[in-house]
């Protein structure tokens, strides 16, 4: 297993301190400047299902309150909202110096029986056809500057592939619908649990690059400034993210600064296992 990946699986092996207080890894994640939001949100769930034993989460809710300080551990405070008969409901609340940095609702549910439908998955060529995110960044590093070169081709955990990727800094405007494939092969084995965990943390990945698609903006091109600002993510079905998964992204708006994303997460047989929603702050920067 590679050295990336048992970072992320750490990482997402919160550590209970007391009743409902658990600690995570603040460092190794997706960017090393502050906490990749997914991996806030991904420990927090972790966090959550320390203490509902016997249900999947079927939805989070999670708004991003402060950038996270990848030099110290983030503390995991849980609230035990309600324990029912079919649902379970938790807060989870991420602190770093004394302040909140995400909170986040959880719901969980029985497994239970009931109607199915669901969209198909778009027609969208395999992963096989696609450049591999460290071969896409090897090509253009000698357009990083060498002082942050180290990071930008750091190994990263999560296998992506993007389906028709665009120019790093010199984009053209284009359709807000985009598609990539992820996983990690090295989930094989994990629990459904962590399996969902895993998921939440990929889901943050590229999903608020669609709604800077239609203006020909990229965060390496410059001249825009973005966060995250809430998170929500519904889990449909158990997954087996070792597999490749499609990831299938729109943004239907933007204004005000903002943009509001959407994506479909589908494993390989077509089965829709997952679905998320994000408005992310996309601020016009002009260089005095």
């Amino acid at each position: 297993m590679a050295e990336e990946h048992q970072v992320l699986l750490r990482l997402l092996d919160v550590e209970p301190l007391e009743v409902d207080l658990f600690r995570g890894i603040g460092s190794g994640g997706e960017t090393s400047t502050r906490i990749f939001g997914g991996q806030v949100i991904a420990q927090a769930l972790a966090a959550a299902y320390r203490t509902v034993p016997d249900r999947l989460c079927h939805s989070l809710h999670a708004y991003f309150i402060r950038p996270g300080d990848p030099s110290i551990p983030v503390i995991y405070q849980v609230d035990r909202a309600r324990d029912g008969g079919s649902f379970t409901t938790r807060r989870v609340v991420a602190i770093q110096h004394g302040k909140q940095i995400l909170n986040m609702s959880a719901s969980f549910h029985i497994d239970e029986a009931g109607w199915e439908h669901q969209h198909e998955m778009p027609d969208v060529t395999g992963p096989e056809h696609w450049k591999d995110r460290d071969v896409l960044r090897g090509e253009v590093i000698d357009k990083i500057p060498e002082k942050h070169r180290a990071d930008f081709l750091r190994p990263r955990p999560i296998d992506i592939r993007e389906v028709a990727p665009r120019d790093f800094f010199d984009p053209e405007p284009t359709d807000d619908r985009n598609h990539l494939w992820f996983r990690m092969q090295a989930a094989q084995g994990s629990s459904p649990q962590m399996q969902h965990c895993l998921l939440a943390y990929a889901s943050d990945m590229n999903l608020l690059g669609s709604a800077l698609r239609p203006h020909g903006v990229t965060w390496f091109k410059g001249g825009v400034m973005t966060a995250s600002l809430d998170h929500a993510m519904w889990f449909h079905a158990p997954c087996r993210f070792e597999d490749w998964h499609l990831y299938t992204m729109d943004s239907p708006w933007s204004g005000g600064g903002r943009g509001f994303n959407r994506g479909s997460i589908y494993d390989r047989s077509g089965k829709m296992v997952a679905s998320v929603a994000q408005e992310g702050l996309m601020r016009p920067v002009t260089r005095s």
